[in-house]
Protein backbone atom coordinates (compact mmCIF):
# COMPACT_ATOMS: atom_id res chain seq x y z
CA UNK A 1 0.00 0.00 0.00
CA UNK A 2 1.70 3.30 -1.01
CA UNK A 3 2.87 5.93 1.83
CA UNK A 4 1.36 9.73 1.65
CA UNK A 5 3.83 12.58 1.34
CA UNK A 6 2.92 15.59 4.04
CA UNK A 7 3.47 19.03 3.12
CA UNK A 8 4.99 20.30 6.39
CA UNK A 9 5.32 23.88 7.13
CA UNK A 10 8.12 25.11 9.47
CA UNK A 11 9.02 28.20 11.58
CA UNK A 12 10.01 31.20 9.95
CA UNK A 13 12.45 32.17 12.35
CA UNK A 14 10.70 31.13 16.49
CA UNK A 15 11.01 27.61 16.56
CA UNK A 16 7.89 28.12 18.91
CA UNK A 17 6.01 28.53 15.96
CA UNK A 18 6.32 24.75 14.67
CA UNK A 19 2.96 23.43 15.35
CA UNK A 20 2.04 20.10 17.45
CA UNK A 21 0.80 18.37 14.97
CA UNK A 22 4.13 19.21 12.69
CA UNK A 23 6.07 18.04 15.71
CA UNK A 24 3.49 14.39 15.88
CA UNK A 25 3.96 14.35 11.66
CA UNK A 26 8.05 14.45 12.05
CA UNK A 27 8.12 11.98 14.68
CA UNK A 28 6.16 9.53 12.68
CA UNK A 29 7.09 9.82 9.32
CA UNK A 30 9.37 7.30 8.06
CA UNK A 31 12.02 10.12 6.79
CA UNK A 32 12.46 13.55 5.64
CA UNK A 33 12.90 15.64 2.33
CA UNK A 34 14.95 18.41 3.56
CA UNK A 35 16.31 21.65 1.57
CA UNK A 36 19.55 21.58 3.70
CA UNK A 37 19.75 18.81 5.63
CA UNK A 38 22.02 20.75 8.28
CA UNK A 39 19.05 23.40 8.48
CA UNK A 40 16.61 20.54 9.61
CA UNK A 41 18.87 18.70 11.75
CA UNK A 42 19.18 21.90 14.16
CA UNK A 43 14.92 22.15 14.14
CA UNK A 44 14.73 18.36 14.96
CA UNK A 45 17.45 18.32 17.72
CA UNK A 46 15.67 21.20 19.37
CA UNK A 47 12.10 18.93 19.54
CA UNK A 48 14.49 15.56 20.21
CA UNK A 49 13.45 14.14 17.06
CA UNK A 50 15.65 11.78 15.07
CA UNK A 51 14.54 10.77 11.61
CA UNK A 52 16.80 9.71 8.13
CA UNK A 53 16.90 12.35 6.10
CA UNK A 54 16.96 12.92 2.24
CA UNK A 55 18.15 16.18 0.59
CA UNK A 56 16.04 17.59 -2.30
CA UNK A 57 16.42 21.10 -3.09
CA UNK A 58 16.76 22.96 -6.64
CA UNK A 59 19.66 20.62 -8.26
CA UNK A 60 19.20 17.60 -7.76
CA UNK A 61 14.99 17.38 -7.45
CA UNK A 62 14.96 15.51 -10.63
CA UNK A 63 17.27 12.60 -9.17
CA UNK A 64 15.52 12.78 -6.01
CA UNK A 65 12.30 13.10 -6.57
CA UNK A 66 12.35 9.62 -8.47
CA UNK A 67 13.76 8.16 -5.22
CA UNK A 68 11.28 9.79 -3.11
CA UNK A 69 8.04 8.85 -4.87
CA UNK A 70 9.77 5.36 -5.35
CA UNK A 71 9.89 5.00 -1.70
CA UNK A 72 6.74 6.27 -0.76
CA UNK A 73 4.77 3.74 -3.36
CA UNK A 74 6.72 1.10 -1.83
CA UNK A 75 4.59 2.23 1.68
CA UNK A 76 6.86 4.79 3.44
CA UNK A 77 5.64 8.37 4.59
CA UNK A 78 7.90 11.26 4.21
CA UNK A 79 7.95 15.05 5.32
CA UNK A 80 8.63 17.40 2.60
CA UNK A 81 10.42 20.36 4.65
CA UNK A 82 11.56 23.98 3.87
CA UNK A 83 14.57 25.77 5.62
CA UNK A 84 11.51 27.96 6.28
CA UNK A 85 7.87 27.69 6.07
CA UNK A 86 5.95 26.56 3.73
CA UNK A 87 7.69 23.82 1.39
CA UNK A 88 6.84 24.57 -2.11
CA UNK A 89 6.07 28.15 -2.37
CA UNK A 90 8.97 30.14 -4.59
CA UNK A 91 10.45 26.67 -3.47
CA UNK A 92 11.88 23.05 -5.16
CA UNK A 93 8.87 21.11 -3.53
CA UNK A 94 6.42 22.54 -5.95
CA UNK A 95 8.17 19.99 -8.61
CA UNK A 96 8.19 17.19 -5.33
CA UNK A 97 4.04 17.75 -5.62
CA UNK A 98 3.29 17.61 -9.24
CA UNK A 99 5.62 14.31 -9.67
CA UNK A 100 3.07 12.93 -6.68
CA UNK A 101 0.29 14.18 -8.44
CA UNK A 102 1.63 12.27 -11.97
CA UNK A 103 2.13 8.84 -10.02
CA UNK A 104 -1.04 9.09 -7.95
CA UNK A 105 0.48 9.72 -4.92
CA UNK A 106 -1.58 11.12 -1.51
CA UNK A 107 -0.19 14.54 -0.60
CA UNK A 108 -1.76 15.52 2.90
CA UNK A 109 -0.77 19.64 4.18
CA UNK A 110 0.58 20.30 7.64
CA UNK A 111 0.00 24.24 7.58
CA UNK A 112 2.89 26.58 9.50
CA UNK A 113 4.21 30.01 9.06
CA UNK A 114 4.11 31.87 5.61
CA UNK A 115 6.55 34.64 5.73
CA UNK A 116 3.95 36.10 2.33
CA UNK A 117 1.05 36.03 4.83
CA UNK A 118 2.59 37.30 7.78
CA UNK A 119 4.33 40.03 6.07
CA UNK A 120 0.97 41.30 4.02
CA UNK A 121 -0.86 41.11 8.18
CA UNK A 122 1.49 43.58 9.24
CA UNK A 123 2.13 45.41 6.29
CA UNK A 124 -0.34 47.86 6.85
CA UNK A 125 -1.43 47.66 3.40
CA UNK A 126 -4.47 46.05 1.29
CA UNK A 127 -5.28 42.90 2.35
CA UNK A 128 -8.35 42.05 0.47
CA UNK A 129 -6.56 40.82 -2.85
CA UNK A 130 -2.91 40.50 -3.59
CA UNK A 131 -0.23 38.47 -5.63
CA UNK A 132 2.73 36.81 -4.47
CA UNK A 133 5.22 37.84 -7.34
CA UNK A 134 8.39 35.81 -5.16
CA UNK A 135 11.91 36.86 -6.29
CA UNK A 136 12.87 39.31 -8.82
CA UNK A 137 15.23 37.93 -11.35
CA UNK A 138 18.94 38.67 -11.22
CA UNK A 139 19.07 39.67 -14.65
CA UNK A 140 17.86 43.18 -15.93
CA UNK A 141 15.75 42.40 -18.92
CA UNK A 142 13.85 40.07 -17.42
CA UNK A 143 13.48 42.27 -14.23
CA UNK A 144 12.41 45.44 -16.22
CA UNK A 145 9.77 42.93 -18.06
CA UNK A 146 8.53 41.65 -14.69
CA UNK A 147 8.25 45.17 -12.97
CA UNK A 148 6.53 46.75 -16.48
CA UNK A 149 3.80 43.94 -17.17
CA UNK A 150 2.35 44.86 -13.00
CA UNK A 151 2.30 48.54 -13.37
CA UNK A 152 -1.42 48.62 -13.48
CA UNK A 153 -2.04 45.85 -11.34
CA UNK A 154 -4.65 47.27 -8.50
CA UNK A 155 -3.80 44.24 -5.97
CA UNK A 156 -1.40 44.33 -3.53
CA UNK A 157 1.84 43.28 -4.53
CA UNK A 158 4.55 40.92 -2.14
CA UNK A 159 8.07 40.11 -3.37
CA UNK A 160 10.64 38.56 -1.70
CA UNK A 161 14.25 39.95 -1.64
CA UNK A 162 17.81 38.92 -0.67
CA UNK A 163 19.76 41.18 1.14
CA UNK A 164 22.34 42.00 -1.09
CA UNK A 165 20.10 42.74 -3.84
CA UNK A 166 17.81 44.98 -1.44
CA UNK A 167 18.81 48.59 -2.38
CA UNK A 168 18.79 47.82 -6.51
CA UNK A 169 15.09 46.67 -6.16
CA UNK A 170 14.05 49.70 -4.14
CA UNK A 171 15.41 52.17 -6.57
CA UNK A 172 14.46 49.43 -9.47
CA UNK A 173 10.25 49.72 -7.89
CA UNK A 174 10.32 53.86 -7.62
CA UNK A 175 11.47 53.74 -10.99
CA UNK A 176 9.15 51.28 -12.03
CA UNK A 177 5.82 52.44 -10.23
CA UNK A 178 6.68 56.59 -9.33
CA UNK A 179 5.59 57.09 -5.47
CA UNK A 180 3.65 54.29 -3.53
CA UNK A 181 3.07 52.74 -0.43
CA UNK A 182 5.67 50.22 0.78
CA UNK A 183 6.15 48.19 3.34
CA UNK A 184 9.78 46.39 4.36
CA UNK A 185 9.33 43.35 6.21
CA UNK A 186 12.21 42.07 7.65
CA UNK A 187 13.61 39.23 9.63
CA UNK A 188 9.95 38.07 10.34
CA UNK A 189 9.59 36.27 14.04
CA UNK A 190 13.36 37.01 14.83
CA UNK A 191 14.95 39.14 17.86
CA UNK A 192 15.17 42.12 15.30
CA UNK A 193 11.99 41.98 13.00
CA UNK A 194 11.13 45.37 11.97
CA UNK A 195 8.04 46.22 9.85
CA UNK A 196 9.11 49.48 8.04
CA UNK A 197 5.87 51.46 6.34
CA UNK A 198 7.00 54.05 4.16
CA UNK A 199 7.17 55.02 0.22
CA UNK A 200 9.04 54.25 -2.79
CA UNK A 201 10.43 57.19 -3.20
CA UNK A 202 11.37 57.62 0.51
CA UNK A 203 13.23 54.11 0.12
CA UNK A 204 14.98 54.60 -2.68
CA UNK A 205 16.48 57.60 -1.61
CA UNK A 206 17.03 56.81 1.85
CA UNK A 207 16.91 52.78 2.22
CA UNK A 208 18.78 52.00 -0.34
CA UNK A 209 22.55 52.19 0.82
CA UNK A 210 22.63 48.41 2.01
CA UNK A 211 22.33 49.39 5.79
CA UNK A 212 19.53 47.55 5.79
CA UNK A 213 20.00 43.42 6.62
CA UNK A 214 18.25 40.50 6.89
CA UNK A 215 15.68 38.38 5.39
CA UNK A 216 12.85 40.85 3.49
CA UNK A 217 9.51 40.68 2.23
CA UNK A 218 8.21 43.74 0.32
CA UNK A 219 4.77 44.65 0.19
CA UNK A 220 3.82 47.18 -2.20
CA UNK A 221 0.57 48.87 -2.80
CA UNK A 222 -1.46 48.25 -6.38
CA UNK A 223 -2.16 50.62 -8.76
CA UNK A 224 -5.14 53.30 -7.74
CA UNK A 225 -7.94 52.08 -9.79
CA UNK A 226 -9.18 54.31 -12.27
CA UNK A 227 -13.01 56.01 -12.64
CA UNK A 228 -14.89 53.77 -14.42
CA UNK A 229 -15.48 56.56 -17.16
CA UNK A 230 -11.98 56.62 -18.16
CA UNK A 231 -11.73 52.86 -18.89
CA UNK A 232 -12.49 53.40 -22.01
CA UNK A 233 -11.46 51.09 -24.67
CA UNK A 234 -8.91 52.89 -26.12
CA UNK A 235 -6.95 52.48 -22.59
CA UNK A 236 -8.16 49.16 -22.55
CA UNK A 237 -5.77 48.91 -26.16
CA UNK A 238 -3.18 50.71 -24.73
CA UNK A 239 -2.68 48.57 -21.78
CA UNK A 240 -2.30 45.33 -24.45
CA UNK A 241 -0.02 46.94 -26.47
CA UNK A 242 1.97 47.66 -23.42
CA UNK A 243 1.50 44.07 -22.04
CA UNK A 244 2.96 42.99 -25.82
CA UNK A 245 5.95 44.99 -25.38
CA UNK A 246 6.72 43.64 -22.36
CA UNK A 247 7.14 40.17 -24.17
CA UNK A 248 3.17 38.88 -23.82
CA UNK A 249 1.61 37.42 -26.79
CA UNK A 250 -1.64 39.55 -28.55
CA UNK A 251 -4.24 37.11 -27.22
CA UNK A 252 -2.50 36.97 -23.67
CA UNK A 253 -1.65 40.44 -23.47
CA UNK A 254 -6.05 41.13 -24.71
CA UNK A 255 -6.86 39.14 -21.75
CA UNK A 256 -5.20 40.35 -19.47
CA UNK A 257 -6.28 44.10 -20.19
CA UNK A 258 -9.10 42.31 -20.10
CA UNK A 259 -8.92 41.80 -16.68
CA UNK A 260 -7.99 45.27 -15.94
CA UNK A 261 -10.33 46.87 -17.89
CA UNK A 262 -13.52 44.74 -17.52
CA UNK A 263 -13.37 44.88 -21.76
CA UNK A 264 -14.44 41.95 -23.48
CA UNK A 265 -11.17 40.43 -25.10
CA UNK A 266 -12.27 39.38 -28.31
CA UNK A 267 -13.10 43.78 -28.73
CA UNK A 268 -9.58 44.23 -27.07
CA UNK A 269 -7.67 41.67 -29.47
CA UNK A 270 -10.25 42.95 -32.48
CA UNK A 271 -8.72 46.64 -32.47
CA UNK A 272 -5.01 45.53 -31.63
CA UNK A 273 -5.02 44.25 -35.32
Amino acid sequence: MSGILYVTGTPIGNLSDLSPRAVQTLESVDFIAAEDTRVTLKLLNHFGIKKPMVSYYEHNKRERGEIICSRIEQGENCAIVTDAGMPCISDPGEDLIKLCEERGIQTVVIPGPSAVISALAVSGLETGRFTFEGFLSVNKKSRNEHLHSLKNEHRTMIFYEAPHKLPATLRDLYAAFGERRLSIVRELTKIHEEVIRTTTKYAAENLSDGSLKGEFVLVLEGAPKQDEEELTLEYAVETARKLIESGAKPTDAAKQAAQITGYKKNEIYRELL
